[in-house]
């Protein structure tokens, strides 16, 4: 649930209570009245670390693009944005130790956390704080519980039904197989939605097999695939366990389809042979082919950087910087309270789409179908 009149209540009490000379309560003095001090939260080390360097390299672009263009209106002063982006690991424990190091430095908007696990332990504390907060590419449910919390992807909700309806009714495949990560909340999510949904509609789950985080060896899980009348296979899951599911089903001999979700952006450099990819179609908001002007001049931008092509992440990183700017400007100041009651009032033209938002801090905005075709990402048009 969104925040309760109790815990406002409580937060003005210790607010009200602490020394006069504090300017707020949970939050330090960014340091130059000509600056708004952004915070970054994602991995750029570990297993996931290519979602948090991705999201970090689209927000600097961003970032460099509106400075160079004169900065930010707000109100009677013009700012340079600065992007302070912290490594959390994908590790609660972790994310709440660099949060805390940002919030001393002063920041005034949180741009994080880029996964769910990460964020869902900082959820209550970001709140206590009262940060104004944007999460790029973190899809769980309950990361916008709180007030404060916007999300610029679509939740893991949205995708597994969305999956389910392309599964059963665009391909017309009732009998699926689904493996994912019961350790892991986003995978969880998108699973439990994409069940929920394909039974809601007519088809049947024929095998639903579990595996653990950090996992590598996914051949028991397959042979009972294997041994259903399945006729694809969906993997709600993140690109490198895609990549060991796809190669290892290859192996044994199986020839089924498969269907993802968005953690799938990047699977093909996870793989040493991209045929084990041929056909699989996945959700993404972001596709760098798009012929959209915007997403080729970010493309340009990007790969003349950071010499990569950028995937949805990036994209993610780079629209929320942007609907920073657009909060920014429609409220007409820089206090937190102010920005998050004027996200409901902005719209922006993004490369991940068009997004407004909602009071219960959520998006609207649309997906795009990818599918792997010779080795590369191309859109999927369903009707």
């Amino acid at each position: 649930m969104k925040k309760s009149m109790k815990k406002v209540l409580s937060l003005g009490l210790v607010c009200m209570m602490a020394v006069g000379a504090l300017s707020g309560c949970g939050k330090k003095d960014s340091g130059n009245a000509n600056q708004f001090l952004i915070g970054g939260l994602g991995p750029l080390t570990g297993a996931a670390a290519s979602y948090g360097i991705s999201v970090k390299q689209g927000a600097e672009i961003a970032v460099a693009e509106i400075n160079e263009a004169g900065g930010v209106k707000v109100g009677d002063k013009t700012l340079e944005l600065v992007l302070d982006f912290a490594d959390d690991e994908a590790s609660g424990e972790t994310a709440a130790s660099a949060y805390n190091s940002l919030m001393d430095k002063g920041i005034q908007a949180l741009l994080g956390t880029v996964t769910s696990g990460a964020g869902l332990a900082i959820a209550e504390q970001t709140d206590a704080d009262g940060i104004f907060q944007i999460t790029p590419s973190g899809s769980a449910q309950g990361l916008t519980d709180y007030s404060n919390a916007y999300r610029l992807c679509f939740t893991d909700p949205l995708q597994g039904v969305t999956m389910a309806h392309y599964a059963v009714e665009d391909l017309g495949l009732t009998k699926i197989a689904v493996i994912y990560n019961n350790a892991d909340e986003y995978s969880t999510g998108v699973m439990q939605a994409f069940v929920d949904e394909v039974g809601k509609i007519g088809g049947e789950i024929v095998a639903n097999e579990a595996f653990v985080t950090d996992a590598v060896d996914f051949t028991t899980q397959l042979t009972k695939v294997k041994g259903t009348d399945a006729q694809v296979i969906f993997v709600p899951a993140y690109y490198q366990d895609a990549a060991y599911i796809t190669t290892q089903a290859s192996e044994l001999g199986m020839t089924l389809p498969f269907l993802g979700s968005d953690g799938w952006d990047g699977v093909l450099a996870k793989v040493v042979d991209p045929k084990v990819l041929e056909g699989a179609t996945f959700l993404s908001p972001f596709l760098a082919t798009d012929e959209n002007p915007a997403v080729q001049s970010f493309v340009k931008k990007y790969q003349e950087k950071y010499k990569a092509v950028p995937d949805q992440f990036a994209a993610d990183g780079y629209d929320t910087i942007y609907v920073m700017k657009a909060a920014l400007e429609k409220a007409g100041t820089t206090e937190s309270a102010d920005l998050i009651a004027a996200m409901t009032q902005i719209q922006v033209a993004g490369l991940t789409g068009d997004v407004t938002f909602t009071a219960d801090g959520e998006p609207n905005k649309g997906a795009k179908f990818v599918e792997i075709k010779n080795g590369e990402y191309t859109a999927k048009i369903v009707e």
